[in-house]
């Protein structure tokens, strides 16, 4: 049985050692001058362009100390900078040297603006081809941009081992469709666009089209690799034979066709007057430029996986719901610890997330986090993205917010949910309940909103903040992302979100719910679930509607509800919600824990 493993020691860059982010840098430096470069581009990417990478793609943490899941650093000769976008601003303060990193951010002042406006004049700009996109390097115009080797791996010298963990089948009990029903599903899409071949770069569209997954980075089912996928629905698969069984093989059958990812230059050499379908967003621009370079003509086109993928199938959608259910009765087994043990202060962050990991560990069929669990405590809830540390952990006293953002996963489905609970045993203040309540408002508006067949998610995202930005606030990151069936966490194409491309929302789409709201140096509030899109029949309707199942069981916290600024309309979703919960999980829970529970869910 696959479970999927924890970040290794050479993941954790948290605690800086003195002069090692100068040493590093140094080198560097020195590097670009051998080569004759003026800087370089130092994204935190792998060759997948994935948000979770292998250990030896750490590159960006191993330079600068900063270990968020999205980032990109630029290196001068004379200047450093490092962008970030909202949710990782107060990270990459407390993890990188201010006498070294200069910290932008990304939204604010994109690093392909910062560039063109302060590199010197004439200078020659490194970059991996392997990890940016067609599109993200047609951002740095006006720049004399160059591929190289990548400067960062001739320096690191104790740099990982790529992974090797074994891809094995998953069953259609679980994935719904034959692996040959998707690819014949491609294949008419790649025909329908005159198109013979399209790169797949994205180790989760790979997992999806062949019916595997794999352990080769932490949280997430992947096998990585690449893949070429054919009009005629055969496809070239390119994956170190070391991870590959001979039950796998057996599994992939002889429509898939095993190559080492070292034959796959030669591969590309030989399309020659091809059509190739290429993600300009999604796929490495080395893709790209081999390609054009052999002679093929590239089609720019989104990754031809991506949006079927996305659109759970009914045994998908089903295997969503028993995923929550089975995830609900550790998360609910963990928010009754929590009851019992806040106001006593004897947990901390770390022993939290722990214990929080240990309930899940009991539930049938679970193969691991789908995500490091974001425990904060007090100030550091309001670090959007915070990541504990042996270093960063604190107790979670009596009388203060704690936020615990977390996920499973199972060969089910993926789960993400987040709850901000008040630790007692004192009244919480006005003040934090009212803003508690805000959220909870924008939440139940996502929760419950209808909405016409092609709107996307950036159309609707506004719902959920309409409540905070009565009161002039607001926070800075997405309201929802798309999740994985038993893969990545974040799914795209479609998300809820100002800052995404408006991609309707479908049929069977999985995303989060989490509005929130955060007071720096003082707590963060964030509330989610996992919803799934599903059609609305609505009288008198002109076009086809849809409309969202709440996916995920778990009480909010009653203390911080300030139910008087509720409406009729939003507290009848609140009690039925709760006494959903009620019916679905209490009967799975010992008696102290369901007797908490109705406690909870049937408070007025």
């Amino acid at each position: 049985m696959l479970y999927l493993h924890e970040p290794e020691a050479s993941y954790e860059f948290r605690v800086k050692v003195p002069g090692v982010s100068a040493s590093r840098l140094s080198a560097l430096r020195a590097e670009l001058t051998r080569q004759g470069l003026e800087g370089c581009l130092v994204p935190h990417a792998d060759e997948h362009l994935g948000e979770y990478v292998p250990a030896c793609a750490e590159r960006l943490a191993w330079l600068t100390g900063f270990t968020g899941s999205a980032g990109l650093a630029i290196v001068l000769a004379d200047r450093a900078v490092l962008f970030t976008d909202g949710r990782y601003t107060l990270q990459a303060a407390a993890q990188t040297d201010p006498a070294l990193w200069e910290r932008r951010h990304a939204v604010e002042e994109p690093p392909a603006v910062w560039l063109a406006e302060h590199a010197p004049a004439g200078a020659r700009i490194g970059y991996d081809p392997w990890l940016i996109s067609a599109d993200g390097l047609a951002r740095y115009s006006g720049v004399t941009m160059m591929p190289i080797a990548n400067p960062i791996d001739a320096i690191w010298r104790e740099r990982p081992a790529p992974p090797l963990a074994p891809a094995e089948p998953h069953p259609l009990n679980y994935a719904g469709l034959s692996s040959a029903e998707k690819r014949g599903q491609i294949a008419a899409a790649l025909r329908a666009a005159k198109a013979d071949a399209a790169v797949l770069s994205d180790p989760s569209s790979i997992a999806w089209l062949l019916n595997i997954r794999g352990a080769d980075i932490p949280y997430t089912p992947y096998a990585l690799g690449f893949a070429l996928v054919q009009a005629d629905g055969l496809v070239q698969l390119f994956m170190a034979g070391a991870k590959l069984s001979a039950e796998t093989r057996a599994w992939l059958a002889n429509e898939v066709a095993c190559h080492e990812p070292s034959h796959l230059p030669e591969t590309l050499a030989g399309l020659s007057g091809k059509r190739v379908q290429v993600d300009p967003g999604g796929s490495p621009v080395w893709f790209d430029q081999t390609l054009r370079r052999a002679g093929a003509e590239v089609v720019g086109g989104a990754d031809p996986c991506l949006l079927p993928k996305a659109c759970k199938n009914p045994t998908e959608q089903q295997g969503a719901r028993t995923a929550q259910a089975r995830d609900a009765v550790a998360v609910c087994r963990f928010l009754h610890f929590l009851a019992q043990s806040g106001p006593r202060g004897g947990e901390t962050e770390l022993s939290a997330a722990a214990r929080l990991l240990a309930f899940r560990q009991e539930v049938p069929g679970f193969r691991g986090e789908s995500f490091s669990a974001i425990s904060g405590a007090g100030e550091h809830g309001a670090i959007i993205h915070y990541r504990v540390t042996e270093a960063s952990n604190r107790p979670i006293r009596a009388d203060e917010v704690y936020l615990i953002d977390s996920g499973g996963q199972y060969p089910e489905g993926t789960t993400d949910i987040t709850r901000t609970v008040w630790t007692g045993p004192s009244e919480p203040p006005d003040e934090l309940r009212e803003r508690y309540t805000r959220v909870l408002k924008g939440h139940i508006a996502i929760a419950t909103l209808a909405f016409p067949s092609g709107v996307a998610g950036p159309h609707i995202e506004a719902f959920a903040r309409r409540a905070l930005w009565d009161a002039g606030l607001d926070y800075d990151h997405g309201t929802g992302h798309g999740v994985g069936s038993y893969l990545g966490v974040h799914e795209g194409p479609a998300a809820l979100s100002r800052a995404a491309a408006p991609v309707p929302l479908a049929e069977g789409m999985i995303l989060s719910n989490e509005p929130g709201y955060y007071l720096p140096e003082n707590y963060g509030i964030r509330l989610e679930n996992l919803l799934l899109v599903r059609r609305r029949e609505l009288a008198g309707a002109v076009k086809p509607f849809l409309c969202f199942e709440t996916l995920s069981l778990a009480p909010f916290e009653p203390r911080l509800i300030a139910r008087e600024r509720l409406t009729q309309a939003e507290t009848a979703w609140l009690d039925a919600y709760h006494r959903r919960v009620m019916e679905e999980v209490a009967p799975q829970l010992d008696e102290p824990v369901r007797a908490w529970l109705a406690s909870v869910c049937l408070a007025d």
